[in-house]
């Protein structure tokens, strides 16, 4: 069992930096990958970036790449989605996830956040 909390959003001007974290708890959290999606209004929730359980490998959406990096900390037991040059198209409840597969599909990942929202005004 994981629990996740996520933590750092808020409001931000277009062009602006945030990170986002999302803190683990239970004993087994090297082994999962680690996924950040995000849901705004009126839509589904989307992929956004992933991590392989021994950060080896992220990938990323393509509305996302080249803005965004994600990363973990093992020891801290700790997920990051670094944020840069927001657009308010970023604008979305943010969601953590872990999954012993992970990808880009929300049906691989067990356990999920209860969501961070970001706001980005124009």
């Amino acid at each position: 069992q994981v629990q996740l909390v996520e933590s750092g959003g808020g409001l931000v001007q277009a062009g602006d930096s945030l990170t986002l974290s999302c803190a683990a708890s239970g004993r087994y959290f090297s082994l999962y990958s680690m996924g950040w999606f995000r849901q705004a209004p009126g839509k589904g929730r989307d992929f956004v970036a992933g991590i392989t359980r021994n950060a080896g490998t992220t990938y990323y959406a393509d509305s996302v790449k080249d803005r965004f990096t994600i990363s973990r900390d093992n020891a801290k037991i700790t997920v990051y989605l670094q944020m840069n040059s927001l657009k308010p198209e970023d604008t979305a409840v943010y969601y953590c996830a872990a999954g012993r597969n992970g990808g880009r599909e929300q049906y691989t990942y067990d356990y999920w956040g209860q969501g961070t929202q970001v706001t980005v005004s124009s």
